[in-house]
């Protein structure tokens, strides 16, 4: 039945991969921050998880935001547990290609976070990104509370006007609670690092649509 799908059709729980009961060994921290890519995380953080297509160039845009303790590369969304990049890339694992944030919202927002997501990919592509075709690439945001369901529920709707204005489309960026999150290989965490590759591949940076949070724009008057 899979052969029947294309990369662009997400697979059913029935038909994904079996996976393996142990994690990807990562131990080694943050090529850039020093900080561990694994919790648990100091108290009073939170965690938010991205989809914006490949998880290379995604990861450096939040790693360099002030307020962001730690990122790491991986995947969610999807249903095989502890999947390798090859099998993710197959398109039988249902998962998206993702960076998990852990930041101190004291000192960046919810909403901060979500203006780099929504600026420096473009999120009506469905089951791409740019060349990168594949389910593995689609836009997500994968919420760990329910405050953050609702902001980035609103932050999708305050969106769409500013891509409907750019005849971009419709937004089809998925947005839903975190299931399990798996951490990728050692070689893709923070790939594109000065220590690294520096010049590796990279198709994300600002579109040229700009976001304004909800709370930011000004209250109706009648």
């Amino acid at each position: 039945m899979f052969l029947r799908r294309t990369k662009a059709q997400l697979i059913t729980p029935e038909e994904a991969l079996p996976g393996r009961p142990v994690a990807t060994p990562v131990t080694d921290p943050h090529e850039v921050l020093g900080t561990p890519l694994t919790g648990p995380f100091p108290e009073g953080t939170e965690i938010a998880v991205f989809g914006m297509g490949c998880f290379w160039g995604a990861e450096r845009l939040f790693w360099t935001l002030p307020g962001v303790l730690t990122t790491s590369a991986g995947y969610a969304g999807g249903y095989t547990p502890n999947p390798s990049y090859d099998e993710v890339c197959s398109g039988r694992t249902g998962h998206a290609e993702v960076v998990q944030v852990n930041y101190d919202p004291t000192k960046i927002t919810y909403e901060d976070l979500l203006k780099v997501f929504w600026e420096n990919h473009d999120p009506t592509q469905g089951m791409r990104q740019g060349n990168d075709m594949g389910t593995q690439y689609r836009s997500a945001i994968y919420t760990t509370t329910d405050e953050q369901l609702t902001t980035a529920l609103a932050s999708r709707d305050a969106f769409a006007p500013v891509v409907a204005r750019a005849d971009k489309g419709e937004i089809t960026t998925e947005i839903s609670p975190l299931g399990e999150y798996y951490l990728a290989e050692g070689h893709h965490q923070q790939y594109l690092a000065p220590t690294k590759n520096p010049g590796g591949y990279c198709n994300h940076g600002p579109t040229g649509l700009s976001f304004c949070a909800p709370s930011d724009q000004p209250a109706h008057r009648d």
